[in-house]
């Protein structure tokens, strides 16, 4: 870890550039595919509809969606480097105690923004292409207008900037991002019935969840946890009831 750091620090921008973008490219599709076993595996337990076939305006923006991720990441090197933004080293119990810290301000945070996006006047020219496909993919999770992509990835950088978690705190926290993100756009629920009956459990975010956000624009505004929802009255109503079924079933 150490030998790749000080890479970082030093590399010219052009082969991390090339780094950067093969990395994304490799979420991406591990993302896709990831989710794609997901569906076939709990495929008797769909929580939305069979989505409609795939338009090209829904892999462009997807595509769009990996390269400014790139740029964002490109920023946070370039922020890094400059001092801005700074890191620990530690891998002992505050490096995992960054992840939880990451998990709750984030969600927190894009819980509001999330809220922001569904106001009518931000609606209609930022969030609608998202919903435009409300019977989700793993696809879906990157079909976002470009200034919401960048909207949420520069939230990203200015929490770091204010927070210098841990190497290992911020790789986990985005490994886990990218794993709740995929599950809230598999269209199936790989969770048992219990889990929205289980303390602490029926707290963490499900397909469930997001696909009934998919459904019902006015609730499950949340991202890893049901905290903010719970607190702020936009949980679904019926959420643990339909949990793991359709949301019209």
């Amino acid at each position: 870890m150490s030998q790749a750091i000080a890479w970082l620090a030093t590399a010219p921008f052009l082969p991390v550039a090339a780094i950067l973008l093969a990395e994304n490219l490799l979420l991406f599709l591990g993302a896709l595919a990831g989710g794609a076993w997901l569906r076939q595996r709990f495929a008797h337990r769909p929580v939305s509809l069979a989505p409609d076939e795939l338009a090209g305006g829904e892999a462009a923006a997807a595509a769009s969606t990996v390269l400014l991720n790139v740029v964002v990441t490109f920023v946070g090197l370039w922020a890094w480097r400059a001092g801005v933004i700074r890191f620990r080293t530690d891998v002992g119990i505050w490096a995992w105690l960054d992840v939880l810290v990451l998990l709750l301000v984030m969600d927190f945070l894009m819980y509001w923004l999330h809220r922001m996006a569904h106001h009518p006047l931000v609606f209609p020219w930022l969030h609608r292409l998202h919903h435009d496909f409300d019977r989700p993919r793993p696809l879906t999770l990157f079909v976002l207008h470009p200034l919401e992509n960048l909207s949420f990835g520069f939230l990203w950088l200015a929490v770091i900037a204010v927070y210098p978690t841990s190497w290992l705190g911020m790789s986990v926290y985005l490994a886990l991002n990218l794993l709740f993100g995929t599950l809230g756009h598999v269209g199936v629920e790989p969770f048992p019935d219990r889990w929205a009956r289980t303390p602490v459990l029926r707290q963490i975010g499900s397909s469930s969840f997001h696909a009934r956000h998919h459904q019902d624009l006015g609730g499950n505004f949340g991202f890893y946890t049901l905290l903010w929802d719970r607190l702020f009255g936009t949980l679904a109503p019926g959420y643990e009831a339909g949990f793991g079924r359709l949301p019209d079933a």
